[in-house]
């Protein structure tokens, strides 16, 4: 990762990414008003960056077709996932990005195990695969809300207070198990804070174009918000891995949020640095050979073909 582009990211993301085998308390830790000393202004160039290093990298990684990147989104109620998406995936190819959403389970997916509907969206190779919410929700919402577990119908010896402790042993297992088949996995909690949230809300009652965007139910679950700040601190400090690490970003700006989850997936994509497949010498005259051909095929009086372009004129 000699490029300089690849050094800025890796500064910019370092403080954000929970180191693994620490104890995380997010009050503590992590700040959702943090922006790195940045101002907007800056921040729309880094942004603008970002999404051009993605499209370049997301040309690579399909052309490579060797791994499938993961893209998981967690936060509560107004946490700017939709935003987070629509920004940072702006300049990307729609063929290869496939994003799902995962809301109240159907009557299907409770009858298989958890990770069964999760992984029926897994990235092909050459892809990239957003979850907007995630596998995580089985130990954030079913967690909070006991209620939902009994929906699940798990067989009574595995219910108690070991569950937990053994479905964050789970996930890490099974996130290794992609990453070792080439499906690399990337995490970001957006870290609102308890005042920005009311205040998206009331924004959200106040204009009618965002009324759509609110429910009753958003105020009755941030009645809970003190529980689903321990749920998430347990979260990051049980899951992040070497294999899979969270990075927590400050979601209170939305500007800065936007700027930090494009960093952390360009800053993937580096790291996996995918190459256009290069080709034989068989097949370099096999080209030759078509050339030759079409330039027979060049109409009289046409000017001469112009040279080939390079891959950065489109």
């Amino acid at each position: 990762m000699a490029d300089k582009r690849a050094e800025r990211i890796a500064e910019l993301i370092a403080p954000l990414r929970v180191p693994p085998g620490t104890r995380v308390d997010l009050a503590r830790d992590f700040d959702p008003r943090y922006k790195a000393h940045l101002k907007k202004r800056q921040g729309r160039e880094l942004l603008r960056t970002g999404v051009e290093l993605l499209a370049e990298y997301q040309a690579r990684l399909a052309a490579q077709n060797t791994y499938g990147v993961l893209f998981c989104l967690q936060a509560l109620d107004a946490g700017g996932k939709d935003g987070t998406i629509r920004h940072v995936m702006s300049g990307m190819n729609p063929q290869g990005v496939q994003v799902s959403s995962f809301k109240v389970p159907s009557v299907e997916e409770l009858d298989h195990d958890y990770l069964w509907r999760y992984a029926h969206h897994l990235p092909a190779r050459g892809d990239i695969a957003v979850f907007n919410r995630s596998h995580y929700e089985e130990v954030l919402v079913v967690r909070v809300h006991p209620d939902v577990l009994d929906r699940q119908r798990l067989p009574p010896e595995t219910r108690g207070k070991k569950l937990w402790k053994r479905r964050f042993r789970q996930i890490n297992d099974w996130e290794r198990y992609l990453t070792e088949n080439g499906i690399t996995v990337v995490k970001l909690f957006l870290n609102l804070s308890k005042d920005e949230q009311r205040t998206r809300f009331l924004q959200r009652i106040d204009r009618p174009e965002k009324n759509w965007k609110f429910s009753a139910a958003d105020v009755r679950e941030r009645r809970f918000w003190d529980d689903y700040q321990r749920a998430f601190s347990r979260m990051l400090s049980e899951t992040s891995t070497p294999w899979a690490p969270w990075y927590v970003i400050p979601a209170d700006r939305k500007w800065f949020a936007r700027i930090c989850a494009s960093a952390v997936l360009v800053h993937t994509l580096m790291e996996l640095d995918p190459q256009y497949p290069t080709i034989g010498e068989r097949a370099r005259e096999d080209l030759l050979t078509a050339r030759r051909e079409l330039e027979e095929q060049t109409p009289e009086g046409t000017p001469d073909d112009p040279p080939p372009r390079s891959r950065t004129e489109g």
